[in-house]
């Protein structure tokens, strides 16, 4: 099962950075990744948000890949056209990981100039993983975590607050 957990930043560039440590940790086998997305509301109040899996692109190129291949199999190399558009079509109507709208309205409380970062968690080795978040300053806005494992991501968030 997987743990959704959103954490907040005091500024704009913090969750990119957050996001690609995570990334490294990631390739250490430290901690595994479902799902991840930023948001960011800059100065004037506008919302942006940037998912990590582009599923329109990736759906058109898998769907272009194997159209092309099997298009050039039966010598009708215009099925990698139809192959890319059934795959960005699909990739459009998928939505794995991290639901948008909720991405959306919890992006909408956050104070303008700050950002938050949405991460959906498969696993990890927790006491490694804190020890590297605790270098970051941040807030944890939701999470599906128990009480007691919150509370320790949260002191280990504040820690560079206070040093």
């Amino acid at each position: 099962m997987s743990d959704l957990i959103v954490i907040g930043f005091p500024d704009e560039f913090k969750a990119d950075e957050v996001l690609i440590d995570l990334r490294r940790l990631e390739l250490d086998y430290l901690i595994d990744l479902e799902d991840a997305a930023i948001v960011v509301r800059n100065q004037d109040g506008k919302v942006r948000v940037k998912q990590s899996q582009e599923l329109v692109a990736s759906g058109a190129l898998s769907g272009g890949f194997w159209g092309l291949l099997i298009g050039l199999m039966f010598l009708q190399p215009l099925l990698g056209i139809l192959g890319a558009a059934v795959g960005a079509l699909s990739g459009a109507l998928t939505d794995i990981g991290i639901d948008d709208n909720f991405i959306r309205d919890l992006g909408n409380t956050i104070e303008p100039g700050t950002s938050a970062l949405f991460i959906l968690v498969t696993k990890s080795t927790p006491d490694k993983v804190l020890e590297d978040l605790s270098k970051f300053e941040g807030k944890v806005l939701r999470t599906s975590l128990s009480h007691v494992d919150e509370a320790k991501l949260q002191a280990a968030l504040t820690k560079s607050a206070a040093g």
